[in-house]
């Protein structure tokens, strides 16, 4: 069977980009990754590594290129980059658009499908939430540690035939994917581990989510959190089940010694995604109602450590 978006343009082929653009090119699609940096090294030794599950699956050939203009028009953007980077997407992105050219993010936090949405209709947008441990380990290269799951849904609305049929074509390249009904619910289950692992690695000094989940303390602040990001979801109308909130400290630990991606780029001197993943939803919690006075301190802290 033929895939459903059969050509796909991989925007930001770090960790995510890698893993998903891999998996749907190994799948059979015809993907092109957009690459910087490491585009010299990938052409070189002409092919992408996984590492997932034990085994190492390689995409050879692969199609790097330096510029959107020379990857044309495609079906799917699957967009990968930091959002702190979002300002230059708009001039990114429009060479790969076409009438139907569908958008899907797979950034961090709150606010990336809004700025997607404004830029270029929310009928074009649709939400990724990868809910998986990996890091990219060398140009063109991705180790998996927890292959976890994706979720994707629709900005503008309930789900349609072709969220259906993108989900599909995920699932059939190996990736287990679900559907959300609404897509501000299912980003809000996610901050529920973003928030505080993505913090805590940070503000505890540099540490595994491994040593957060084995010192009580820690685990305590982490769990502490959670009940703060439920609450600030309840409020705006998205529950979040206390199950939900356990399987986080179920799913962890067996991870070993990860280091997300936010610690990874405040020990690189990166800019970090404090305003998506803790900033909005701080603001949209109190808006909402809700009182989250660890959620503030933690943001607090975090400005405070990336302006070092």
């Amino acid at each position: 069977m033929s895939p459903s978006f059969p050509k796909i343009a991989i925007v930001g082929s770090g960790a995510i980009g890698l893993y998903y653009g891999i998996r749907l090119a190994l799948g059979g699609a015809e993907v092109k990754f957009l690459m910087r940096a490491d585009l010299p090294a990938v052409r070189a030794r002409g092919s992408l590594i996984l590492k997932v599950d034990g085994e190492t699956k390689e995409l050879r050939p692969v199609q790097a290129f330096a510029t959107s203009a020379e990857i044309g028009a495609v079906d799917l953007v699957l967009i990968g980059v930091k959002v702190t980077g979002n300002d230059a997407l708009p001039a990114i992105l429009e060479p790969l658009l076409h009438a139907k050219t569908a958008l899907l993010t797979a950034q961090n936090g709150l606010g990336a499908v809004d700025f997607l949405a404004d830029r270029f209709g929310g009928e074009r947008v649709m939400g990724g939430l990868a809910f998986i441990a990996n890091n990219r380990t060398g140009p063109g290269e991705v180790l998996c540690y927890h292959p976890g799951s994706l979720t994707i849904g629709e900005y503008s609305g309930p789900p349609t035939v072709r969220t259906h049929a993108l989900a599909d074509q995920f699932q059939a390249a190996g990736v287990k994917t679900r559907v959300a009904d609404n897509l501000a619910s299912a980003q809000w289950h996610k901050l529920v581990w973003n928030i505080p692992f993505n913090g805590l690695t940070i503000a505890a000094g540099g540490i595994g989510t491994d040593q957060i989940c084995a010192d009580p303390l820690l685990a305590a602040e982490a769990r502490a959190l959670m009940r703060e990001v439920q609450a600030g979801a309840a409020a705006l109308g998205f529950p979040i089940s206390d199950d939900f909130i356990q399987r986080q400290f179920d799913v962890t630990p067996p991870m070993g010694a990860y280091r997300p991606s936010s610690l990874v780029d405040f020990l690189a001197g990166r800019e970090v995604e404090i305003e998506a993943i803790w900033g909005e939803p701080q603001r949209r919690a109190i808006a909402a109602g809700a009182s989250v006075p660890r959620l503030t301190q933690l943001y607090a802290l975090l400005r405070r450590l990336a302006q070092r």
